[in-house]
C-alpha cells in the first residue's frame, strides 16, 4: 500500500528510511510546540488551546502535503510569522488575536485563490535557476544561524550585534549547553561522514542522551527562570478542552473598530511574508534533494502550495498564527526523504504530540541543533552550482545577496527579496533583458512597494 500511495521504487528510496527522514524532521521542528504556546500567550491567548491548534494544523497541513503533493515537506505555525502576529498586530497595532486570525484567515483564502489561479506556480517558475540554487545556500546558512543561536553558541552582543558564547561563564546552564552542541555536531558529522544510516537523528538523540548524563552528575543544572529546563522528560496529562478558547474565534470579531486601510495592509503582510517564506523553503529543500527538473521547476508545485494555503486557513479557525513550510524539512531530506511517507511520519508525530507534548517539548534546543548546522553545509554545498566568472556576474552578483541578507536580516523572504530587486536591476542596466522573465519585473516592483509602504 506505502509503495503505491508514496511511489518509493520510483524515487528511489524505501519506508524505513522514510520514516527516518519523518522522525527527523519532527525532531528538528519539535521546539515549535513550546516556543509557539510561548509567543502567541504573549498576546492573551491560552498556551494550551495554541499548543492543541498548532499540533492540529501542523498534522492537517502535513498530511496534505503529504497526499496531494507527496513530497517530504512539513508545515507548522511559522517562526517570524508568529512574532508579527503577537507583537506588531496585537500588542503594536493594538487589534485583538481574534482579529489577528481573522486576518490569517483571510490570508489562507487568499494563497487557496492564487493556488488555484497558478498565480503562485508562476512566481516560483519565473525565478531564474541561479537565484534557486542561491536560496537553496542562504536557507542552508540561516538555518545554521538558527541552530547556533538555539543552541546559545551565538548571542546577542552590543558592540559586534552577535558574538560566540563565553563557555566559562554560568557553565551549568549556558556554557554546558553549548559544549553539548560542539559534541553533537562533531558526532552528527562523523557519523554522516561514515555514512551512517540515520546519522542526523542518531545525533540529535545521542546528544540529548548526553545532556540527560550531564543533568545526573551535576555538570548541568537546570535553571526555569533562566529558560534552563531539565531535559528529563515529564508525564502529564494535556487538557483538551482547552482548545475550545481558541476554535472558531477568527470569526466572533466586530470589525467596525478596526480600520480597514490597516487592516488590509495586516492581510497583505501575512501574505507577503508567507508567500516568500513558503516559495523560498520549497525551493531550497527541493534543489537539495535534486526534485527540480531541467528547467528548474518543481513538477508537483501546485499541490504543494496549496497544502500550505489549506493549512493557513485551518490554523486560524484552530487557533494558531500563519502555517507554512517549514525549511526544517531540509533535515528530512538530507537524511533521505524523498516522498510523501516522511511528510506523513511527521503528520502522525505532531498529531501524537498532544498526547504526549511534555516529552517532545523537552527536547531540548542544544541537541537540535546540532541537526540543523549539519543540514545547513548540506544545503550550502550547492553553492559550488552558482557560475560565478565575469560574464555571469549579473546572475552571481544577486545569487551572493541573496545567500547574504537571509542568515544577516533573519529572513527567507528578506533575501529573496534581495536577489530579486539585483537580478532585474543589473540585468537591466547590463543590456541583458532577455534574461529577465515578465514575472520578475512585477516581482521587483511589488517587493519595492513593500519597503516603502510596509
Amino acid at each position: 500500500m506505502l509503495e503505491k500511495l508514496f511511489k518509493l521504487k520510483e524515487n528511489k528510496t524505501n519506508a524505513k528510511r522514510e520514516i527516518a527522514a519523518g522522525i527527523t524532521t519532527f525532531m528538528t521542528m519539535a521546539y515549535i510546540l513550546a516556543v509557539n504556546p510561548s509567543i502567541l500567550s504573549d498576546a492573551g491567548m491560552d498556551s494550551t488551546a495554541v499548543l492543541l491548534a498548532t499540533c492540529i494544523a501542523s498534522f492537517i497541513g502535513t498530511a496534505c502535503m503529504a497526499f496531494m503533493a507527496n513530497l517530504p515537506f512539513a508545515l507548522s505555525a511559522g517562526m517570524g510569522l508568529n512574532a508579527f502576529f503577537t507583537y506588531t498586530v496585537v500588542n503594536g497595532l493594538g487589534y485583538s488575536w481574534q482579529v489577528a486570525l481573522l486576518a490569517v484567515f483571510i490570508e489562507g483564502v487568499i494563497f487557496l485563490v492564487l493556488s488555484l489561479t497558478k498565480i503562485r506556480e508562476a512566481i516560483f517558475n519565473s525565478i531564474p535557476i541561479t537565484l534557486k540554487k542561491a536560496v537553496s545556500v542562504g536557507i542552508g546558512l540561516y538555518i545554521a544561524f538558527i541552530g547556533l543561536q538555539n543552541a546559545g553558541l551565538a548571542v546577542n552582543s552590543e558592540s559586534t550585534l552577535v558574538t560566540a558564547v563565553s563557555f566559562t561563564d554560568d557553565f551549568n546552564t549556558s556554557g554546558i549547553c553549548a559544549l553539548l552542541t560542539v559534541i553533537g555536531v562533531l558526532l552528527t558529522a562523523i557519523l554522516y561522514i561514515k555514512n551512517v544510516k540515520g546519522s542526523i537523528l542518531i545525533g540529535i538523540i545521542g546528544t540529548w542522551v548526553l545532556g540527560m548524563l550531564c543533568q545526573l552528575i551535576g555538570l548541568y543544572v537546570p535553571n526555569p527562570e533562566s529558560g534552563y529546563n531539565s531535559v528529563f522528560p515529564t508525564f502529564a496529562m494535556t487538557d483538551f478542552s482547552k482548545l475550545g478558547e481558541t476554535f472558531g474565534q477568527c470569526f466572533n470579531v466586530d470589525l467596525s473598530s478596526v480600520g480597514i486601510f490597516n487592516f488590509i495592509v495586516v492581510i497583505f503582510s501575512f501574505l507577503f511574508v508567507d508567500l516568500f517564506d513558503t516559495l523560498g523553503t520549497l525551493i531550497g529543500t527541493s534543489a537539495k534533494a535534486g526534485m527540480l527538473d531541467e528547467n528548474g521547476k518543481l513538477p508537483k508545485i501546485r499541490p504543494a502550495l496549496l497544502a500550505d494555503s489549506i493549512a493557513t486557513s485551518a490554523g486560524a479557525v484552530l487557533g494558531t498564527s500563519t502555517t507554512t513550510t517549514f525549511v526544517e524539512s531540509a533535515a528530512g531530506v538530507a537524511s533521505g526523504g524523498r516522498t510523501g511517507l516522511t511528510s506523513l511520519t511527521t503528520a502522525v508525530l505532531f498529531l501524537l504530540s498532544m498526547l504526549f507534548a511534555p516529552i517532545f517539548i523537552a527536547i531540548p534546543s542544544f541537541a537540535t541543533a546540532p541537526a540543523l548546522i549539519i543540514v545547513g553545509f548540506l544545503m550550502f554545498s550547492a553553492v559550488t552550482e552558482i557560475k560565478l566568472t565575469g560574464e555571469s556576474f549579473a546572475s552571481a552578483i544577486p545569487a551572493y545577496l541573496c545567500i547574504l541578507t537571509m542568515p544577516l536580516f533573519y529572513s527567507v523572504s528578506e533575501g529573496i527579496s534581495f536577489g530579486i530587486i539585483s537580478y532585474v536591476v543589473l540585468n537591466l542596466v547590463c543590456g541583458k533583458r532577455k534574461e529577465i522573465h515578465p514575472v520578475m519585473y512585477v516581482l521587483a516592483l511589488l517587493f519595492i512597494l513593500k519597503y516603502i509602504f510596509l
